[in-house]
C-alpha cells in the first residue's frame, strides 16, 4: 500500500498502477537493495544495541542548535520589506526528539539517512500530495529528491536505454538535452501551440513512427513541463492535459511530469490592471486547490506518470531538494539508485524545510505562502509585459503573455531583417543576442532550447526573458536596451533614438 493509506478516508481508489517492468533499463533492473540501508529497519527495533553501521556518534556533531527567522503566515503581504515586521522563530536542537519538543532534530537529520529521505518530511509531503493531487490509484509513493536536475538524470538512467528516443516539447529546458545526450538518448520534438504540447502532433509522431527511418524504436517516454513551460511560459489547460493523457494510454507512453512552476499559475494578463496578492483569500487548503489546474498526476488512473516537484522555485534553489511521486514499483527502483548515489538530500536542508513546513506553517500556511508567490510573480510578469509594450518594436516583435512560471517568450519577425535572404535564422539570432549584450541586456536565445540537431532547421527566431529576479527598474531598462538593439539590427527608422515610454 502507498503512504496515502495512513491518511484515512473511505474513498480510496481500488485500482493499482500498471506494471512497468518492461520499461526499466538494464542498469535499473539489475540494482539490488543496499545491505547497509537495510539495517535501518533493525536499528528501529526496541532494545537493539548496535555495533553495525559505521555511522559516527551524534556526540561528535559540532552543531548543537540552529535558529531561523521565517516569514509569518499572517504577514506575507508585507514582505515587500527586506525583513518583514512579523517573523516566526524556529529552533532546531540536537536532541529535541529525546526532550519531546520535536519529532525531528539535528541528531536525526545530520546522521546517515534513507534513500527515501527523512520519514518525517516524507510524511508531510505525502499528505501534501494527497491534498493537492490525490492520485486516483492505490499504490503510489512520494520520496525526496536532491532537486529536479538530479531526479531527472536518475529517471533517465532508470527508464531508458542508449539509443532510445525521448519525446519532448518543440522547445524545452536546455538541461534535458545536456542530461540526455551523454546517456545516449535521442530527441523527438512535438509541436506546440498557445496551449502547449499539441495532442494531434503527438499522436501523429507516434502513429507514423518508422524505426528504420528514425534509427530507433518508437518512444515510450514523454517529458513535459505542463505549467509555465520553460521557455515559453505556456500552461496547458485541463482539456489539453486530458487529451495528452488519452494519447499516452493509446501508445503506452510513460509521462515524466516536470512541474517546478505548478504553484506559480498566473491569471490572464490584462494591461493596466494591477495584480494583488491573494493570500488573504486562502482560508483553506481545499479552496486554494480549486484555483489550480489539475496535474497529470491527478488524472493518472494507470500509474503512468512520474511527477517531479521542487523547492527551488517556491522556497530556495540552494536547498537542492524536491519530491517525486509515482507508483511504488517505479519509486522502489529510484530508491535503489539513491542508495548508491545521492543517498538523500542534505540534512541541513531537510531540517530547515521540515521546521518551516511542519513545525511553523502547516499545510494551510504552506498554501498561503504559495498563493502569496502567485500574487508576487503576477506583479512581476505584468511589469515585464508593460515594459515590452513600451519599448519593443511591435513591427518585428510579438509575444503571448505567460500564464505561469518565470518566463516570457518573444518571437522576432526575422524575415524583416535586411539580410534575411542571405543569412540563416541562427545567424540573425546571434546578431541580436550580441547586440543586446553590447547594450547591456541579457536574454536567452531560443535555439538553446532545441536539440543540437534541431538548430539548423529552426522554425523562427525567439528569445526567452525572465521576470523572476530583476527589480522593476532593471526589467524596464533591460527591455528598453533590447528594443534599441533590435532597432539597430533591423535598421528601423528610429534605430538611433531613445524610445520614450508608452506607459
Amino acid at each position: 500500500m502507498g503512504h496515502q493509506d495512513s491518511l484515512g478516508g473511505s474513498d480510496l481508489p481500488v485500482n493499482n498502477a500498471r506494471d512497468w517492468s518492461d520499461l526499466f533499463s538494464a542498469e535499473s533492473a539489475s540494482r539490488k537493495s543496499s545491505v547497509m540501508q537495510a539495517m535501518h529497519g533493525i536499528l528501529a527495533q526496541p532494545g537493539i544495541r548496535s555495533l553495525g553501521p559505521g555511522a559516527p556518534s551524534t556526540e561528535y556533531f559540532p552543531f548543537y542548535s540552529i535558529d531561523f527567522e521565517v516569514g509569518s503566515t499572517d504577514a506575507f503581504e508585507t514582505v515587500d520589506k527586506k525583513i518583514p515586521d512579523t517573523t516566526t522563530s524556529i529552533h532546531a536542537g540536537k536532541h529535541d526528539s529525546i526532550a519531546g519538543t520535536s519529532i525531528y532534530d539535528l541528531a536525526i537529520g545530520l546522521q546517515y539517512g534513507l534513500g527515501t529521505g527523512s520519514k518525517q518530511l516524507v510524511k508531510f509531503l505525502t499528505e501534501h500530495v494527497q491534498l493537492v493531487h490525490n492520485p486516483p490509484y492505490r499504490n503510489w509513493q512520494t520520496i525526496l529528491s536532491a532537486g529536479n536536475t538530479s531526479a531527472f538524470e536518475i529517471i533517465l538512467r532508470m527508464l531508458g536505454q542508449t539509443g532510445e528516443y525521448l519525446l519532448v516539447e518543440q522547445h524545452t529546458y536546455t538541461t534535458v538535452f545536456e542530461t540526455g545526450l551523454p546517456l545516449g538518448f535521442k530527441f523527438a520534438q512535438v509541436l506546440m501551440d498557445k496551449d502547449g504540447l499539441l495532442p494531434d502532433d503527438l499522436d501523429l509522431v507516434l502513429s507514423t513512427w518508422d524505426e528504420s527511418d528514425r534509427g530507433g524504436k518508437k518512444p515510450r517516454l514523454l517529458y513535459t513541463i505542463p505549467t509555465g513551460q520553460n521557455p515559453t511560459g505556456i500552461t496547458q489547460p485541463l482539456s489539453r492535459r486530458r487529451e495528452i493523457y488519452r494519447i499516452a494510454q493509446k501508445h503506452e507512453l510513460f509521462i515524466i511530469e516536470d512541474d517546478p512552476y505548478y504553484f506559480i499559475q498566473l491569471p490572464v494578463y490584462r494591461p493596466g490592471e494591477s495584480a494583488t496578492a491573494t493570500t488573504a483569500s486562502v482560508t483553506s487548503v481545499e479552496k486554494y486547490i480549486e484555483t489550480l489546474i489539475p496535474s497529470y498526476l491527478r488524472l493518472d488512473t494507470d500509474g503512468r506518470v512520474l511527477r517531479m516537484d521542487s523547492f527551488s522555485k517556491i522556497v530556495a534553489p540552494g536547498a537542492r531538494m524536491g519530491w517525486v511521486t509515482a507508483s511504488e514499483q517505479v519509486i522502489e527502483r529510484m530508491i535503489r539508485a539513491h542508495e548508491v548515489s545521492v543517498q538523500n538530500p542534505s540534512g541541513f536542508s531537510q531540517i530547515a524545510i521540515f521546521k518551516l513546513l511542519h513545525d511553523s506553517w502547516g499545510h494551510l500556511g504552506f498554501v498561503r505562502w504559495l498563493a502569496h508567490l502567485r500574487g508576487e510573480y503576477t506583479k512581476r510578469r505584468n511589469s515585464l509585459l508593460e515594459a515590452c509594450d513600451a519599448f519593443l518594436p511591435r513591427e518585428i516583435v510579438r509575444w503571448v503573455p505567460p500564464t505561469g512560471g518565470f518566463f516570457a517568450w518573444i518571437t522576432i519577425d526575422w524575415m524583416q531583417h535586411p539580410q534575411a535572404s542571405s543569412q540563416t535564422k541562427l545567424q540573425i539570432e546571434k546578431e541580436i543576442y550580441d547586440a543586446a549584450i553590447e547594450r547591456g541586456a541579457l536574454v536567452v536565445p531560443g535555439s538553446w532550447f532545441l536539440p543540437d540537431e534541431g538548430r539548423g532547421g529552426m522554425e523562427g527566431v525567439f528569445f526567452r526573458m525572465t521576470y523572476a529576479a530583476a527589480s522593476v527598474g532593471d526589467m524596464r531598462e533591460a527591455v528598453q536596451r533590447l528594443g534599441t538593439a533590435l532597432r539597430v539590427v533591423f535598421k528601423l527608422d528610429n534605430a538611433g533614438e531613445v524610445v520614450e515610454s508608452r506607459l
